[in-house]
């Protein structure tokens, strides 16, 4: 049985057998639970910011050989052929910490997440914790090209799933305690309280009511102070200020959004085609992640600027100055490494690789247009945010949550109506080419379903008195 241990005034009302709380005080309930979410998202907080120095501490180790947290990228490194061995060396520790410690550190954190919201009542283990966030910091510091949201996501729903499995109440406060940490920490890498609550409603709460909008949207407001204090107040992603997009621009941004959902769709295809042939290795799985290391490895030392998490390339390609060989190869270079190793079971995000990528492609469609139609009034720094938002949008299906991010990570207003645009036109186009997302194929695969319609409770539209026996009911049998 469950160990419950009473925790603050949350805890002190409980329902007629004493075991399970009593949800009725909805409004003092939902106070004492935004109280604890808050804690939980300055801890969060912290725990981002040790995450982006721990990768930093291990990227300077790995290719500089150097003690150092100060945050650089691995492309700039000396080692010539040697840059192959380092992501294979970082990916069979983590197949063995996958072994001996948790199988659950595999994957990019958001699947995860959603499988424990809805097969069990939002329970992750507390080892999870501390793995999670390792197994990461080891993937991205020795050259896996993730990102470290996904860590974090995952890393924050299993603090406030410990801290909800430590408290005695309910499985669906549990679910929100969960989200809660789960945004907070997304909150905290990029600095986007409003994207965070809209992945929240979009991928994990499957529901949008006063009791838990009030807890997730505390939480995320929290970890945006805590980036705000720990990151800096610049934009994440900085770009030059684009203009108000003309009438005849929107029409060639929505066929950019067409393309991109389109695009989307075979990114998330190729993943699950990429894991079904791991699965018919006739080795043990722990020993994927190092076989897929060596695509990693080898676009590395070809272009080391696939290597590592990759932020800058994004803040490059949202300038729109990176030369064509560059933005190719992210393209295309960046996506073999990624898709390969995440194919295989290592532990990273999806979310900075899907951004640059989008990105990259974004800008080359743009580049393609103004060779082939020069009259066209496109910007190509709009074409490059265009293109990552819509990418995320069509792979991730979470409209709103890539509109919304695109916004906040760049501050850039007159990109609003693009953005609506193109990520709309890819939305569209990818849910009619998949029957899931890449964040919801893999428990698709399970058995797991995903709600795809925010439906109210029936239970609260049927009357008592419609489902009740009455005692002529019992007298007429």
């Amino acid at each position: 049985m469950e160990q419950k241990i009473p925790v603050a005034p949350l805890l002190e009302t409980t329902g007629p057998s004493g075991d399970i709380p009593s949800e009725r005080p909805v409004s003092s309930r939902v106070l004492w639970l935004s109280i604890q979410v808050v804690i939980n998202a300055i801890i969060i907080g912290f725990i981002a910011r040790g995450l982006v120095w721990l990768i930093s501490l291990i990227t300077n180790f790995a290719f500089y050989g150097e003690f150092s947290i100060h945050e650089r990228g691995p492309a700039g490194n000396q080692l010539g052929l040697w840059v192959i061995a380092v992501p294979i060396v970082g990916a069979i520790i983590i197949g063995i910490m996958a072994r001996l410690g948790s199988a659950a550190i595999r994957g990019h954190g958001i699947p995860e997440a959603m499988e424990q919201v809805l097969t069990n009542e939002s329970r992750i283990k507390p080892i999870i914790t501390l793995l999670k966030p390792l197994s990461a910091a080891i993937s991205i510091g020795t050259g896996g090209p993730f990102g470290a949201e996904g860590p974090i996501i995952s890393t924050g729903g299993a603090f406030g799933s410990v801290a909800g499995q430590i408290m005695r109440i309910t499985p669906s406060e549990r679910k929100i305690m969960l989200t809660a940490g789960a945004t907070a920490g997304m909150a905290a890498i990029f600095g986007t309280p409003v994207a965070a609550v809209l992945l929240a409603i979009e991928l994990l709460l499957f529901e949008f009511s006063p009791r838990t909008l009030i807890p997730v949207s505390l939480a995320c407001a929290t970890g945006a102070a805590m980036h705000l204090m720990l990151f800096g107040r610049e934009a994440v992603f900085a770009m030059p200020e684009i203009p108000a997009a003309p009438g005849s621009a929107m029409v060639w941004y929505t066929a950019m959004g067409i393309v991109l959902g389109v695009i989307a769709a075979l990114i998330s295809k190729s993943i699950y085609f990429i894991e079904d042939l791991f699965e018919k290795l006739p080795i043990h799985w722990m020993w994927w992640p190092a076989i897929g290391a060596i695509a990693i490895g080898v676009t590395g030392y070809f272009a080391p600027y696939t290597l590592g998490v990759g932020y800058d390339n994004i803040s490059g390609l949202l300038t729109g100055s990176l030369p064509l060989q560059m933005v190719l190869g992210l393209c295309f270079l960046k996506f073999i490494s990624w898709s390969v190793s995440l194919g295989s079971g290592t532990s990273g995000g999806t979310l900075a690789p899907l951004l640059t990528i989008g990105g990259a492609s974004g800008l080359g469609l743009g580049l393609l247009i103004q060779h082939f139609f020069p009259a066209a009034e496109i910007n190509l720094p709009t074409c490059a945010l265009i293109g990552m938002a819509a990418t995320f949008a069509g792979a991730a299906r979470a409209l709103l949550t890539a509109i919304v991010f695109a916004l906040e990570t760049t501050m850039q207003p007159h990109g609003l109506l693009p953005l609506l645009a193109a990520c709309t036109a890819a939305y569209f186009i990818s849910f009619f080419l998949m029957k899931g997302s890449i964040m919801t194929e893999k428990i698709r695969r399970r058995g797991v379903s995903t709600p795809e319609a925010y439906e109210p409770d029936v239970l609260q539209h049927i009357p008592t008195s419609a489902v009740m026996q009455t005692d002529d009911w019992q007298r007429q049998r």
